[in-house]
Order: structure tokens, then C-alpha cells, then sequence
């Protein structure tokens, strides 16, 4: 795939230098619009320029295209990972604790591991579970089968997805991907900055970083600083990148957006929010198709981000083999199972 990148490389700064020229044409009221802010309504004695985005919150219904199939609560409190395995069966991380529940929440094993487990995925009956700076392996019924350590730097594992030959490791910490073999031999880096090869590199300003790997052998990962995805040959070349920043419902919000994705079975991509918290889908060269679940479902969720700390919130995200969307919301620890809806356009 040798497709050209949709959008133009915009860093943090530049998002900032963008709206400050906005307010040569627009004043300051346009510069701190674009930023998020909007002059507070009502009583003269409050801030006029208070952190608002609750124009935001409200989802036009005719883009929303899944409803709620069911729902149920994680076993355990402080859940903030969700995979699924070759079976349909959830795997829900909630500390070192690693539960396996059938696809409608029942409770069927579990584990412990000897940390917390920052992100998981499953490739047939093997487990694979990142730590803060290791990768541990696990069949099913919890027997760590090896332990990998990382490979150097000051790692800090976000995201995990394994293909037929490969595992992939993002690491927030250095912002790189690594690459694996099954053995757990490092294989290469993919991502850091490189002009030669027109990678602008990872900008990832909260512990948010995810990867997934498609069925034509191509590795997506979150540029949540860029706020774009991009897609990788497993050997590092860049093949395509899309996303732009902005509140509005196409676009990706905040500081640091998407924080998760997730592949539909077409391959078509589902991305994850936080800040305002909202589930949606996109085309496979990432044009916005539709929503999932808009910041409507999350209430509690959208609560704890701030304009200065948003670390709280957020969701993990999965598709299972039906195209459902499961989405676990890391306020409630409640998992979510969305279907299309019959009639959706």
C-alpha cells in the first residue's frame, strides 16, 4: 500500500500557533474557541473565558448508528483493559488481576499475574499480557509460559496487538513501537522520527498509545499528539496517515486523541476518546463514517477530565467477530456491547 498521507503534519505547538493566528482575524474570542473554550454564559462574575465544551456533548442522533445490545459490570473494580481471545471470551485487566468472561460478562477463570497488567491481547490460546516495561506470556489457564523484558530506554507499555508472526509493544515512554518475534526476540523500532523517510514521529502526551494489526499486514497505531492514526509495514515504512484535530465530530479533541482503536471486520477502524468521550467509526483510509456512542453514554466518564488532568478518563475498546463493538468505560467498569443498528444509514 503506497498511498500518500491524507493530512499535514500538525504538532501540539502547532495547534496552538494555529489559533493564535486565528485571533489576527477573528480576536481573541476565535483564537480560544479553537482551543476548546468558550466565553461562560450568564452571570457577568463568571469566568468569560472558562474551559467549556459543553456545546460538544450532544450527539446529532442521525449519526449514531449502534445501539446498546447489553451491558454488564467488570468482576472487579479498576478495570482498564479489555481484550478478546480466539473464542469470543472477554479478557477484562483489572490490576495484576486477569478475568476471562463469556461474551455476555459471565465469569469463567482468572489469574493473577505479578504486576499490573497495562494492555493485553490474545493470539489463539496465548495470553499476552504487557507490564509497565515487560511483556509476560500466559496460556489460558494462567501458567506464564516467558517473560520478556524491554529493550532499553525508559518504557512504558500502552498498547499491545500480535499478528500471525509478530508481536507489537507501544511504549509511551520512549514513543516508539517495538516489534517482536514470538519468541520475543526484538526485531526492529518502528515509528521514531526520520525526514528521510517522512515519519514525523510519535507525540504522546499521557500514558495513552495504541496499536492493533490488520488483516492486510498492516500495524495502525495512535499518534495521539498529532490526532491521526497511522498505518506501518511491519518493517516501519509509513504507508498512510489520517485525522485532524478539532472538537467537532469528525475531528480529534484535546491534548491527546484517540487513545484506543479498534479494527471492524471489513477493516474499517472504530477509535476511542477521552475528554469528551465518544466511540466512532471511520473508513479504511479514515474517512469519519459514523458514531457508536456519543459523550450521552458516558456522563461519568466526561466528569473527570479536566482542562489540566484528563489521566482518569478514557475507555478500551474491541470488535469482536460480528462486528460488535465492546467498549469498557474506565470510570464505571462497566463493558458495553454495541450492535449496528438495522435501520442505520
Amino acid at each position: 500500500m503506497s498511498s500518500p498521507l491524507r493530512n499535514t503534519l500538525l504538532t501540539r505547538r502547532g495547534f496552538l500557533d494555529r489559533a493564535i493566528q486565528s485571533a489576527k482575524v477573528a480576536g481573541a474570542t476565535g483564537a480560544l474557541t479553537a482551543l476548546g473554550a468558550r466565553p461562560a454564559a450568564g452571570r457577568e462574575d463568571r469566568n468569560p473565558w472558562a474551559y467549556d465544551v459543553s456545546r460538544y456533548l450532544k450527539t446529532d442522533p442521525a449519526l449514531v448508528h449502534y445501539e446498546e445490545k447489553s451491558s454488564f459490570a467488570s468482576p472487579k473494580a479498576g478495570a482498564r483493559v479489555l481484550a478478546l481471545d480466539a473464542d469470543g471470551h472477554l479478557w477484562i485487566a483489572a490490576g495484576a488481576n486477569l478475568l476471562e468472561l463469556s461474551p455476555d460478562g459471565a465469569p469463567l477463570s482468572g489469574f493473577a499475574a505479578a504486576q499490573d497488567v497495562r494492555c493485553l491481547t490474545a493470539s489463539g490460546n496465548t495470553l499476552f499480557a504487557a507490564f509497565k516495561d515487560r511483556v509476560g506470556v500466559f496460556d489460558a489457564k494462567g501458567t506464564q509460559l516467558a517473560l520478556w523484558d524491554a529493550p532499553g530506554g525508559k518504557p512504558y507499555f500502552t498498547g499491545i496487538t500480535a499478528g500471525a508472526d509478530d508481536v507489537f509493544v507501544a511504549d509511551a515512554g520512549n514513543r516508539i513501537v517495538h516489534r517482536f518475534d514470538k519468541s520475543g526476540r526484538a526485531l526492529n523500532r518502528i515509528g521514531a522520527r526520520d525526514k528521510s523517510r517522512n515519519i514525523p514521529g510519535f507525540i504522546v502526551p499521557s500514558p495513552f498509545f495504541s496499536v492493533t494489526i490488520g488483516s492486510d499486514g498492516l500495524l495502525r497505531a495512535t499518534n495521539p499528539g498529532r490526532h491521526r492514526v497511522e498505518l506501518y509495514t511491519p518493517d516501519g515504512d509509513l504507508e498512510l496517515a489520517w485525522g485532524q484535530p478539532g472538537a467537532a465530530i469528525e475531528n480529534f479533541c484535546g491534548c491527546c486523541n484517540p487513545t484506543d482503536i479498534a479494527l471492524l471486520p471489513d477493516g474499517r477502524t472504530v477509535t476511542f476518546e477521552k475528554g469528551i468521550p465518544r466511540v466512532k467509526v471511520y473508513s479504511d483510509t479514515g474517512d469519519f463514517e459514523c458514531v457508536v456512542a456519543g459523550p450521552e453514554s458516558f456522563a461519568e466518564n466526561a466528569k473527570v477530565c479536566g482542562p489540566n488532568d484528563c489521566t482518569l478518563g478514557g475507555m478500551d475498546g474491541a470488535v469482536d467477530a460480528e462486528g460488535r463493538v465492546l467498549i469498557l468505560d474506565f470510570v464505571t467498569g462497566t463493558v458495553r456491547v454495541m450492535q449496528r443498528k438495522e435501520k442505520a444509514g
